[in-house]
C-alpha cells in the first residue's frame, strides 16, 4: 500500500520511514558474521548464500540504487482529503490504489482514525464529482496523475451493523493494551537523546554491557523475554451497551439504533443515543429512558467526537493515546491476521479489574462470528474468489488478496468454533452416535474430530449395531474425517477396520491438508477444494471445513461423481470430472492409471481411489479426502504405515532430477557421512528391484521429461493394466523412496555439516526437513548420521523427546476435566524436568497395556480415546478417575519416552538423555507444540518439582491451515535473488521493491514473506553503502518477525543480530551491543548456548568491543567463540578458521604480531585443507600473513634503531594478559600445530605465559572470577599435558619484556617459520563451511585487496564441490 498521511509521518524518528517502504537485511560484509543460514520458512537458501558471495565484490553505488528506488516503486501523487468536519489532510496515492486502500489509509491517520461510516467522493480536475465504490480503483474513475483531484469524506447513515462496529472501533482506539512495541524501537528511542555523546562517554557506558556474556544461566533468561508493556492511558471509566437496549419499536421508527452508557473520568455518567445520523446525550436518568437530547452541544457524528465535547479528560487522554501510538513504528499498529501463540505469560500475574466491555464481548459474541447472528457463507466466498479473473497482474493481485483475506477470516472463525466444540458450547448434529464420532455445524463450518484407529476398534461392536439409515446419513457428509470408519464395516475384519480407521488419524488429517494445498496451488479451472483448518486444543484435534452447498439436505445419491466412499468396492467415474482431475494430476506429477473395483470393473483414475469428487447444489465440482496425493513411502510398510506417503517437495525434486537424466539411486557410501545400517536389507532389495526395472522404465518413458507417479501402487487397491506397466509404476515409486534415503537425506546431512542449513530449534529443524522433502519420521535416521555434529545431534534428540512426550501430554489433557488441567500439566512437567518418585501401582500396568497396540501401529500413541470420554463415560477406568499425580512418576514417563522414540523414530535415546537435555529449549518447544502458556519467571530446573500449579497460565489452540501463498511475489523474489547473486544491485532492488509492493497489496505488511522480501531489500542497500536505509528496512523486518513468528523465533534473533551490525556500521556501537544482548538472549532460549550461530554472534560482539578499545572483553568473546567452534564443528572447520582470523586481527590491533602470524597461519592451513591453495580465500589469508610479517619487520627495524614502537599497544597487551591469564593458555594452545613457529619455542612461550598469572597475588582489585577461571583453565590444560615439560620439570617464570620479545622478535632463531605445518592435535573431521567473520582493522592501515570479501563470503558452491572431491 503506497499511501500514507503526511501529518502522521514518523515525527522525527531516526530509524523510521514511510509504511510503503520495505525492510530486511542479511549482511555479508567484512564487519559481520551473518547468522541465518535458512530463510524465514526454513527453506535452504542457495540463492541467499550465492548472493552473499557474489554481491560483496560489487562496488557500492548509492546513486545507482537511489535512482532504482524511483523506478521500482509506483509513482505517488498528492491528493487532499476533506474530513466531515472540514479539516484537510493530504494523502500520497497511486492510481492503482483501491478505495479500500484509501479507507485503510484514513483509518491509520490520527485525524480520521475514528471515522468509520462515510462515503468517499472524488472531485476531478474538470470539476466533476464521482462517488467511489469500495471495490473500485481510482484509475477507473479519474486520472490523479494530472493533479487537481481531491477527496471528500461525506458522513453516511449508520445501520445496526455499522454502528456496533463504530462503537467497538472507538473502544479499540482509546486503549493501548494491545499495542505491540518492539524492544528495538524502545532502544532506539532511548538512544536518541544520548547519541551525540563523546566517544569517551560511549566507552564508559559500554563497560556496563560487559555482562551480556556467556549464557551461564539460560533459565533466568525467560524473565527478560517479554518487553514490559506500556501503562494504559485511561480516557473513560467505561463505555458499554446500555441495558435500555434494544430501542423500543416507537424509537426505532424515528432512528434510534442503540443506547450506550458512558462513565467519564470526571465521575459523571451519561446515556448516549446512537441513531442513523450520529450520537447525542439523552436525558435518561436512573431506570427510565428519556430519549430527548440533553443539550444541543452534546451531539456529534462520531462517538469519539461526542466524548471529546463532554469530557476534557477524555480529550486529553485520547490525544496522549494517539501520541503514544505515533511514537512507535507504523508496522507496530498494523493488525496481524494470523498472530503466533506465546508460550510465556506475564509474571507476576497482573490484577484483574472489572471491564464491562470485555465481559460483553466474551459473553455476547458467538463462537467464530464477527457479530451476533451474522453467518458468512465461507464456501461461496472462497469459490467466488477463486473464480475471479487473473489474466493480468492487477487481476491476480486482487484475486490473491481476496483469497488471502477470506482464508484468514475462515481460519479465525474455525479456531473459535473448534474451541466452542471442545468446550461443549456447540451441540452435535448426530447426538445419538458415539461422542468421538460427533459432527458439528456452526457458522457454516463443519467440524469433526480426528480419531485414532484403536478408537474405531474399541467401538467396533457399537458401530455394527448402528442403524443402516444412520450410516446413509453419514454418507451424505462424505467430507467427514470419520466417514471411512463408518462405511461398510458390517462384514469387516478387525485388521481391515484398523486399516480403515487410519484415515481418521492425526497423520491423515495432516496429509489431507497437504493434499488440499497441492490442489489449490495446481489451480485447475472448474475444480474446487474446501477451506480447511486443523485445530489442536485441550488434547483434541478438530478439523474444520467449509460446507459443500446442499450436502446436508436432500437426496445425495447422485452427488458422488468420482472416487469411492467404500474403500474401493464401488468406484464412481465421470468424464467431465475426470478431465479436470487429469489436468491437476499433470501439474502434480500423478499418473493416469486404471484400477479395479470390488466387482472387477476397470476404472481409469488420475487421483487416489479414496478421494471423493462431489457436485454441489451450486453445480461446482469439489474434490476432497486428499490424504494420498503423493505415492506411498516404500521404506515404510506394514501395519500402521498406510498413510506414510512421500512429501510433495520430494516428488518435485525427484522429478527434476529424473528429468535431468541424473541417477537417483546414489549410494550413501559416496557421501562423506556415516551410513545407516537399520533396514539395509530392505534397501538393498529396493535397489536391485529398481535396477531390474530400468529397461522397462526406458520402454514406457521414452522422454525423461514426462515422469508421473501412480499414487495407488503399494496399496490394497487392485491395479489394472499389464504386468509391465504395473512393474514400471512400482519401480518409479521404489526409485523415489531410494532417492529419499540414498541421496536426499545424505545431502541434507551434508548441508548441516557445511552450515548451509543451520536449524536453531525444533520448528526450524522440521521446516528444513520438510523443505528438503524429508518426513519427520526420518528424524532418528538423521540423528544417527549427525553424531559428529554435537549441536545437530542434540537438536534431533531434543525434538524426538519433545514429540514423544507431546503424545502422553495430549492424551492426559484429553482425559482431564477442566478443573484438573493446571495440576495435570504441572505434574507432567515436574515428572519430566524434576524428580518425582511417587506413583501408583496401576501406572506400570497402564504402560504395559499400551505396548501391544504400539507394536501394531508404532506411530500412534495408544490408549487414545474420544472427546470427553474420560469425563463422561460410565465405564471409566480407575486411571481416569484418579489424578495424574497418582499414576505417573518421572521414571515411568522417561521409560515411555524411550519406548516411543524406539518405536516411532527407530532411535535409541542415550542413557544420560535425561541429564543432557536442554531443559529451557524443551519447555519452549513443548509449550509451543501443545499450546501451553507458562509464567515468565526463573525456574529452578534442578529442583524435584520446579513447576507449580500457578505457573500454568493458559491453554491456546495450535492451528494448521491452508492459507494461499502469493506466487507472483514469490517469483519476483526468486528473480531478485538471482540478480543479487550476479551483482546487479539496481535490478535486484527493482525486483524486490515490486515484490514488496505486491505483497503489501495482497497480505498487508504483517506476513513472513514480507519480512523475507525486506531482508533482501536491506541487503541491497547494505551493499550499496546506504546503511541508514538498511537499518530502516531491517527494523521493519524485525517488527514483522516479532509479530508474525514470535518474540523468540530464531529469525527474530537473527533480525536483532543484523540490526546490531548495521548500527555498528553507523558507529552507534553502544546501541549495537544492546541489540546483540537481545540476540544472545533469544539464541539461548531457542538453541541453547552450544550452537555455531552463538559463536558467530560472539565474534561480532568481540569486534564491537574491539572498536571501543576494550580488548580484554573482545578477547574473552573470541576465546569463547573459538572453544565453541572447535567443540561443535571441529578444529579443521572453516568457521574455526574464522575465529583464528578474528584473533589474528585482534592481536594485530594490540601490536602482538607474532600471535597474529600464528593464528593467521592456522587460518591459512584450514582454508588450504578445505578449499585448496588456489581458492581466493586462501590467497587472502596468505596476504594477511605477509602483511603481519611486514608490520612485525617494521616494528623490529624501529627497535634496532633505538626507537620504541608500539609501546602503547604492547603495554595494553601486557595489562590485558596480566588481568586475564586464562587467555594466554587458550591462545597459545590454539597455536600449537599451526606450523607457524618452532615447537620448542611454542613450549617455552606457552609455559612462560601460563605461569605469568601465578606470579601476581590475588589482592584487592583482582577479578576473583577471572582468577577462578584461570585456575580451571590451567587444570584442564594440565590434563592435556600443556603445562609441563617433556621431562616433567616445572616451567620457570619469565620476565614480561622477554615474553614480549619472544612474541615480536622475528630475528630469534627459535622463531623462524617452519616449512612443514604440523597436524592439529585435536579436532574431529568435518566438512562445514563458514558463515563469515567480523574483522576490524587498525585506523590508518589498509588491508590486502579482496581479503575481507574472500574470508567473509565463503562461496558455498566451491566449498561443496571441494567436499565432494575430497570427503573427510
Amino acid at each position: 500500500m503506497a499511501g500514507k498521511a503526511n501529518k502522521a509521518r514518523n515525527r522525527g524518528k531516526l530509524i523510521h520511514r514511510s509504511a510503503s517502504e520495505s525492510a530486511d537485511p542479511l549482511p555479508a560484509k567484512e564487519v559481520s558474521v551473518p547468522l541465518d543460514s535458512t530463510n524465514g520458512d526454513g527453506t535452504e537458501v542457495n540463492g541467499t548464500a550465492d548472493s552473499k558471495v557474489e554481491s560483496v565484490g560489487v562496488p557500492a553505488n548509492t546513486t545507482e540504487v537511489a535512482s532504482t528506488k524511483t523506478e521500482g516503486e509506483s509513482r505517488l501523487y498528492p491528493v487532499s482529503v476533506k474530513t466531515p468536519v472540514g479539516e484537510k489532510l493530504e494523502l500520497q496515492l497511486s492510481p492503482g490504489d483501491s478505495v479500500m486502500d484509501i479507507r485503510q489509509f484514513l483509518l491509520d491517520a490520527p485525524e480520521t482514525c475514528f471515522y468509520t461510516c462515510y462515503d468517499l467522493v472524488l472531485h476531478a480536475r474538470d470539476g466533476s464529482a464521482h462517488q467511489l465504490g469500495d471495490y473500485s480503483e481510482i484509475s477507473e474513475v479519474a486520472d490523479i496523475s494530472s493533479g487537481g483531484c481531491s477527496l471528500e469524506m461525506l458522513g453516511a447513515q449508520y445501520d445496526d451493523r455499522s454502528i456496533r462496529s463504530h462503537v467497538r472501533r472507538a473502544r479499540d482506539l482509546i486503549s493501548i493494551s494491545n499495542l505491540h512495541t518492539s524492544l528495538s524501537t524502545s532502544l532506539a528511542l532511548q538512544h536518541e537523546p544520548t547519541h551525540q555523546k563523546s566517544p569517551d562517554a560511549v566507552k564508559l557506558d559500554a563497560i556496563e554491557l560487559d555482562g551480556l556474556g556467556f549464557m551461564e544461566d539460560v533459565a533466568c533468561s525467560v524473565c527478560y523475554l517479554s518487553v514490559s508493556s506500556h501503562k494504559d492511558i485511561k480516557c473513560a471509566e467505561s463505555i458499554t451497551f446500555s441495558s435500555f437496549n434494544p430501542p423500543p419499536s416507537y424509537r426505532r421508527l424515528v432512528g434510534d439504533l442503540i443506547y450506550i452508557d458512558v462513565k467519564i473520568m470526571e465521575g459523571t455518567e451519561f446515556c448516549i443515543s446512537g441513531t442513523t445520523k450520529g450520537f447525542y446525550v439523552n436525558s435518561s436518568s436512573g431506570n427510565l429512558l428519556d430519549p430527548k437530547i440533553a443539550k444541543s452541544a452534546y451531539e456529534a457524528s462520531t462517538l469519539v467526537g461526542l466524548l471529546q465535547k463532554i469530557s476534557s479528560k477524555f480529550k486529553k487522554g485520547f490525544r496522549e493515546v494517539l501520541e503514544r501510538k505515533a511514537l512507535g513504528h507504523p508496522f507496530e499498529n498494523v493488525q496481524s491476521l494470523l498472530p503466533p501463540n506465546t508460550w510465556l505469560g506475564v509474571h507476576p500475574i497482573p490484577d484483574h479489574f472489572r471491564d464491562p466491555a470485555r465481559a460483553e464481548d466474551a459473553l455476547a459474541l458467538s463462537y467464530g462470528s464477527e457479530l451476533i447472528g451474522m453467518q458468512r457463507d465461507w464456501n461461496e466466498e472462497l469459490q467466488s474468489c477463486r473464480e475471479f479473473p487473473h489474466k493480468n497482474l492487477q487481476e491476480r493481485i486482487l484475486r490473491d488478496r481476496a483469497l488471502y483475506k477470506v482464508t484468514c477470516d475462515f481460519v479465525d472463525a474455525a479456531t473459535n468454533g473448534a474451541i466452542g466444540v471442545i468446550n461443549r458450547c456447540i451441540p452435535p448434529i448426530n447426538p445419538t452416535d458415539p461422542e468421538c464420532f460427533h459432527m458439528y455445524v456452526h457458522n457454516n463450518i463443519f467440524f469433526s474430530f480426528a480419531v485414532d484407529a484403536d478408537l474405531g476398534l474399541a467401538f467396533k461392536d457399537q458401530m455394527q449395531s448402528i442403524d443402516s439409515n444412520s450410516t446413509e446419513d453419514h454418507e451424505d457428509t462424505k467430507f467427514s474425517r470419520v466417514q471411512t470408519v463408518l462405511d461398510g464395516n458390517s462384514g469387516a475384519t478387525a485388521e481391515a477396520q484398523i486399516a480403515e480407521g487410519e484415515q481418521a488419524t492425526y497423520a491423515s488429517a495432516n496429509n489431507d491438508l497437504k493434499g488440499t494445498k497441492a490442489y489449490q496451488e495446481a489451480d485447475v479451472p472448474g475444480l474446487f477444494n474446501l477451506a480447511m483448518a486443523i485445530i489442536d486444543y485441550h488434547g483434541h484435534r478438530v478439523v474444520g471445513q467449509s460446507i459443500i452447498p446442499g450436502i446436508l439436505q436432500g437426496d445425495k445419491s447422485d452427488s458422488l461423481l468420482y472416487g469411492s466412499v467404500d474403500n474401493g468396492k464401488k468406484i464412481c467415474w465421470n468424464e467431465s470430472f475426470h478431465s479436470k482431475v487429469l489436468e491437476a494430476a499433470k501439474r502434480l506429477h500423478l499418473k493416469e492409471h486404471t484400477v479395479l473395483d470390488g466387482s472387477g470393473n476397470a476404472v481409469k483414475l488420475a487421483a487416489p481411489v479414496e478421494c471423493k469428487g462431489i457436485v454441489g447444489s451450486d453445480d461446482r465440482h469439489y474434490l476432497l479426502d486428499l490424504m494420498r496425493v503423493t505415492p506411498r513411502d516404500v521404506n515404510y510398510n506394514g501395519s500402521g504405515s498406510r498413510f506414510c506417503v512421500l512429501r510433495p517437495e520430494l516428488v518435485s525434486s525427484f522429478i527434476e532430477v529424473e528429468s535431468g537424466g541424473r541417477l537417483c539411486s546414489q549410494s550413501i557410501s559416496e557421501v562423506s557421512v556415516p551410513s545407516f545400517s537399520q533396514g539395509a536389507d530392505h534397501k538393498e532389495d529396493s535397489k536391485v528391484d529398481a535396477k531390474d526395472k530400468d529397461s522397462i522404465i526406458a520402454e514406457n518413458h521414452p522422454s525423461c521429461e514426462e515422469i508421473f507417479l501412480n499414487p495407488n501402487v503399494f496399496t490394497e487397491f487392485k491395479l489394472a493394466g499389464s504386468e509391465e506397466e504395473i512393474a514400471t509404476d512400482e519401480a518409479i515409486v521404489r526409485k523415489a523412496g531410494s532417492y529419499l534415503v540414498d541421496t536426499v537425506i545424505p545431502k541434507f546431512v551434508e548441508d548441516l555439516c557445511s552450515l548451509e542449513v543451520s536449524p536453531m530449534d525444533g520448528q526450524t529443524l522440521t521446516d528444513a526437513l520438510h523443505t528438503h522433502g524429508i518426513n519427520v519420521r526420518y528424524l532418528g535416521k538423521v540423528a544417527k548420521m549427525t553424531k559428529q555434529l554435537p549441536h545437530i545431534w542434540d537438536l534431533c534428540t531434543t525434538e524426538i523427546i519433545v514429540r514423544s512426550i507431546k503424545h502422553i501430554l495430549k492424551d492426559e489433557l484429553r482425559e482431564t476435566p477442566d478443573h484438573d488441567l493446571s495440576p495435570t500439566i504441572s505434574h507432567i512437567f515436574n515428572c519430566f524436568f524434576g524428580h518425582l518418585s511417587m506413583g501408583g501401582k496401576g501406572s506400570t500396568n497402564i504402560l504395559q497395556s499400551k505396548s501391544p497396540k504400539k507394536e501394531q501401529a508404532s506411530h500412534h500413541f495408544p490408549k487414545k480415546t474420544g472427546k470427553g470420554q474420560a469425563k463422561r463415560s460410565h465405564g471409566a477406568s480407575l486411571r481416569k478417575l484418579q489424578s495424574p499425580q497418582i499414576h505417573l512418576n518421572s521414571e515411568e514417563l522417561w521409560s515411555f519416552i524411550q519406548e516411543f522414540a524406539k518405536l516411532k523414530y527407530q532411535f535409541e535415546l542415550p542413557d544420560d538423555a535425561r541429564l543432557r537435555v536442554k531443559k529451557i529449549s524443551v519447555i519452549r518447544n513443548l509449550c509451543q507444540k501443545v499450546g501451553i502458556s507458562i509464567a515468565a519467571r526463573k525456574y529452578d530446573l534442578d529442583a524435584a518439582s520446579p513447576f507449580q500449579t500457578s505457573d500454568i497460565l493458559n491453554l491456546v489452540p495450535v492451528v494448521k491451515h491452508s492459507v494461499p501463498l502469493c506466487l507472483e511475489a514469490k517469483n519476483l523474489i526468486e528473480a531478485g535473488k538471482a540478480r543479487l547473486s550476479e551483482g546487479t544491485l539496481n535490478e535486484a532492488y527493482t525486483l524486490f521493491s515490486e515484490a514488496f509492493s505486491v505483497l503489501q497489496q495482497v497480505t498487508g505488511p504483517m506476513h513472513r514473506e514480507v519480512a523475507n522480501c525486506c531482508r533482501y531489500l536491506a541487503m541491497v542497500l547494505y551493499h550499496a553503502g546506504d546503511m541508514k536505509g538498511a537499518i530502516t528496512q531491517q527494523h521493519k523486518e524485525l517488527i514483522i518477525n516479532e509479530r508474525c513468528l514470535g518474540l523468540d523465533h530464531p529469525d527474530t534473533a537473527h533480525s536483532y543480530g543484523n540490526m546490531a551490525l548495521f548500527y555498528h556500521g553507523l558507529n552507534q556501537t553502544q546501541l549495537a551491543l544492546k541489540h546483540m544482548s537481545r540476540t544472545l538472549l533469544l539464541l539461548g532460549l531457542s538453541a541453547g548456548p552450544d550452537h555455531p550461530d552463538v559463536a558467530a554472534t560472539f565474534i561480532n560482539v568481540a569486534m564491537m568491543y574491539q572498536d571501543l578499545g576494550k580488548m580484554d572483553t573482545a578477547l574473552r568473546y573470541l576465546q569463547e567463540a573459538l572453544k565453541k567452534n572447535e567443540r561443535l564443528l571441529g578444529s579443521d572447520h572453516i568457521q574455526t578458521a574464522v575465529c583464528y582470523h578474528a584473533l589474528a586481527i585482534a592481536f594485530n590491533y594490540m601490536g602482538a604480531y607474532k600471535l597474529s602470524i600464528q593464528h593467521e597461519k592456522k587460518t591459512y592451513d584450514i582454508l588450504v585443507k578445505q578449499l585448496g591453495e588456489d581458492d581466493s580465500r586462501a590467497r587472502d589469508s596468505d596476504n594477511w600473513i605477509n602483511t603481519f610479517k611486514m608490520r612485525e619487520a617494521q616494528a623490529n627495524a624501529q627497535k634496532q634503531k633505538g626507537q620504541v614502537a608500539n609501546s602503547t599497544s604492547a603495554q595494553k597487551a601486557i595489562d590485558i594478559l596480566k588481568a586475564n591469564p586464562n587467555l594466554i593458555q587458550a591462545f597459545q594452545a590454539a597455536g600449537i600445530g599451526s606450523g607457524g613457529v618452532n615447537p620448542s619455542s611454542i613450549d617455552r612461550t606457552i609455559n612462560a605465559a601460563a605461569l605469568v598469572g601465578e606470579g601476581f597475588p590475588r589482592g584487592r582489585g583482582v577479578d576473583e572470577r577471572a582468577a577462578r577461571a584461570a585456575a580451571e583453565v590451567r587444570k584442564k590444560a594440565a590434563a592435556r599435558g600443556l603445562l609441563t615439560r617433556p621431562s616433567g620439570s616445572p616451567a620457570q617464570s619469565m620476565p614480561w619484556n622477554q615474553f614480549l620479545s619472544i612474541l615480536n622478535n622475528s630475528s630469534t632463531p627459535e622463531t623462524q617459520l617452519s616449512s612443514q605445518p604440523d597436524e592439529p592435535k585435536n579436532g574431529a573431521p568435518s566438512t562445514h563451511s563458514s558463515n563469515g567473520t567480523a574483522e576490524v582493522q587498525p585506523v590508518g592501515q589498509q588491508s590486502p585487496a579482496g581479503l575481507g570479501s574472500g574470508l567473509t563470503s565463503l562461496n558455498s558452491k566451491k566449498q561443496k564441490q571441494k567436499v565432494v572431491k575430497s570427503p573427510a
